[in-house]
């Protein structure tokens, strides 16, 4: 049986289904979860507070399947996590939202404001650089034999497919899955042969990126 906090979630989804976040009434949230109101407010405190948690269960539930992706043969992980990625966007606005950082209208927003959020807000969810950062750590912990420049390589193709979406079928996914395997290779090899001749692989971004050249 699911906890009042789980259902408080769970309702507070059902009614965004139905209108956007500007819309949704927190009685009315407390209403299909089937408690009070006071309830409610005990969990989260404000609206605010409830939109952060929904945020931070769309995100967990993300990794969550990214651990289960990384279960797949080691050759297979990037390209596993890569899909899973993808999917996941395909089905819950909010982790696209997450992943891209592109909050499309009648979504709840996180609250990055600096200062204490008192004893429901929680701690914000992570940004679009930071959850992609858990995602290749979690892949390079389970696979010490994949470079980092392989595992990252593989995470910003699943995003690009986000970020422009294909259709869902299996076909396309696969192509999808092609590109992020060629891509994931040619880094390895790359890899390997720099390693060969004793240059540098793959660098970090230089000081002056960005920026004008030295002259």
């Amino acid at each position: 049986m699911p906890t009042a906090r789980q259902a408080l979630l769970d309702a507070a989804l059902r009614a965004l289904d139905d209108g956007p976040w500007r819309t949704v009434r927190m009685i009315d949230v407390a209403t299909l979860a089937g408690v009070s109101r006071q309830t409610l407010y005990n969990e989260f405190g404000t609206k605010g507070g409830l939109a952060g948690a929904l945020l931070r269960r769309a995100a967990d539930g993300y990794l969550a399947g990214v651990d289960r992706a990384l279960t797949a043969p080691a050759p297979d992980r990037p390209a596993a996590v890569a899909l899973w990625t993808m999917r996941a966007a395909r089905q819950d606005p909010l982790v696209k939202a997450l992943l891209t950082g592109h909050w499309a209208e009648g979504l709840p927003r996180p609250d990055r404001r600096p200062g204490p959020r008192g004893r429901t807000g929680g701690r914000p969810p992570p940004a679009p650089g930071e959850l992609l950062a858990l995602v290749r750590d979690r892949m390079a912990a389970v696979s010490p034999e994949a470079t980092a420049g392989r595992c990252e390589i593989a995470l910003r193709l699943a995003l690009s497919c986000v970020i422009v979406p294909v259709p869902g079928d299996d076909a396309t996914d696969s192509r999808a899955l092609h590109l992020v395997r060629e891509a994931s290779r040619e880094v390895s090899r790359e890899v390997s042969r720099t390693a060969g001749t004793g240059q540098a692989g793959l660098s970090g971004p230089s000081r002056t990126a960005g920026g004008r050249s030295p002259r």
